[in-house]
């Protein structure tokens, strides 16, 4: 009875499989805790900290900023802002895009897993 219980434990343990952190992105596009590189640099979005873009049905006198806290390399964090580039190594990173866009009249925020972040790196890390 003993050994038929451990088969059955063994034949259990044998479907599971470890989940191993995925392979960084290689086009510079990322969500909040995906890494991505960015011709050269390894970038990581750790947190969203403003988003205050004006949605695109709607008329703003101000268009609103997106900054975001980064990892770059594997060890320096950093604030970026949309649009503004941020020296890195021998080059500057800048955040290019945040998707989705913001809508008007939905109720509704865009869930932090929704965000994608699209990085230019203009250098020669």
């Amino acid at each position: 009875m003993k050994q038929l219980f451990s088969l059955a434990l063994l034949a259990v343990l044998a479907g599971c499989t470890t989940i191993s952190q995925a392979a960084p992105r290689q086009d510079g596009i990322a969500g909040l805790g995906e890494s991505t590189h960015v011709d050269g640099p390894l970038v990581t979005p750790l947190r969203l900290i403003e988003d205050s873009r004006c949605p695109i049905n709607a008329r703003c006198v101000w268009a609103g900023r997106v900054v975001l806290r980064v990892r770059v390399a594997g060890n320096r964090t950093m604030e970026l802002t949309l649009g503004e580039p941020q020296e890195v190594a021998d080059g500057a990173l800048t955040l290019v895009a945040v998707a989705p866009d913001r809508i008007a009249g939905e109720g509704q925020d865009i869930a932090p897993a929704d965000y994608r972040f699209t990085f230019a790196f203009d250098g020669g890390y």
